[in-house]
This record gives structure tokens, sequence and C-alpha cells, in this order.
């Protein structure tokens, strides 16, 4: 079916293409090249000052606590589930959640923290936690806590009420 002279013309016709199209590509840079054409012809003047944007406002953390909503933060303790439960005293791959608002830091009887968490000292109020679980790295450097974290202010406090809910 092929012979050497066939097998010869094919990958004769290969390296052709090859080497036309790394011409065409060296002559395209060549042509192309930004770096050589010296100043902008024209300078697009930005007002700096007055963007127009308007800036983050700061939230009032209590307002946003008091207005949440103890249905949705069951929702999103479903990310929490896999590792903490809810009732006192069960341990699971973290500690138990129950009564966790308002409880010192590292304090659930039987588990064992990281030094991280032992060294914070204080209390979880709402403000610790929703610090802590906007990402636990940042507020406990060294913590074994490998949750990414929940980025929405609405999703923290949603779940930080749902956890006070629990114990009345």
């Amino acid at each position: 079916m092929f012979d050497t002279m066939t097998l010869t013309k094919l990958t004769g016709g290969l390296c052709g293409a090859l080497l036309v199209l790394l011409l065409g590509k060296w002559a395209a840079e060549e042509l192309y090249h930004m770096d050589s054409h010296g100043e902008a012809a024209y300078v697009i003047e930005t007002d700096e000052g007055d963007s127009g944007a308007a800036e983050a406002e700061e939230v009032d953390f209590g307002a946003l606590l008091a207005s949440a909503d103890v249905g949705k933060g069951a929702k999103v303790f479903k990310k929490c589930s896999a590792c903490h439960k809810l009732e006192s005293g069960a341990n699971a791959t973290g500690p138990y959640l129950y009564g966790v608002v308002g409880r010192p830091i590292a304090a659930a009887d039987g588990f064992s923290y990281s030094g991280a968490l032992s060294d914070l000292g204080g209390d979880w109020t709402a403000e610790a936690l929703s610090g802590f679980l906007e990402k636990p790295s940042a507020y406990a450097a060294g913590t074994s806590m490998s949750f990414a974290g929940l980025k929405k202010i609405e999703d923290r406090v949603n779940v930080i009420a749902y956890l006070d809910s629990l114990d009345n």
C-alpha cells in the first residue's frame, strides 16, 4: 500500500507545512511588535479623584443580626453539618455547635482544638463568629479548620442567628 517514496513525500509535506507556519508566525511577530512603536499618539485623561463609583458602605452588624432569617441560616448551615453536630457534647470532625454563641472560644467539652484557636481566648460573640466564618484561616492563622469561609455577610449573620436560636 505505502512504499518508501510515499512516506518520504508525506514527511516532506508535513515538514514543509511546519516551516511555512513558523515563518508566517515570525513575520507576523516582526510586523506587529508593539514595543517598537514608541509613544502613544494620544493619551486619554482620567479623573482619578471622582470616579463616580460609590464607596462600599459600612454595614451595621447589629442591624443585620436583628433582621437575620433563621430559616435561611438553617439552609446555609448544611455546609457546616458535614463536620459539626448540633447536639450538646456530640463532637464530630469539628466541635459541637450547640450553644456556641456566647461560649468561650475552644471550650467544647471533649474536643481537641488546634493551638491557633486555643490561644485566641475570649468568647464566641456574634462579631467574633462572623469574622471567623468569613475566612477561618485568616481569623485564626494555623487553625485545622479547612473550610474556605462564607463570603456574604448575610449568610454569616443568618447562620449565627440560626445557631443562637437553638439554645434559646
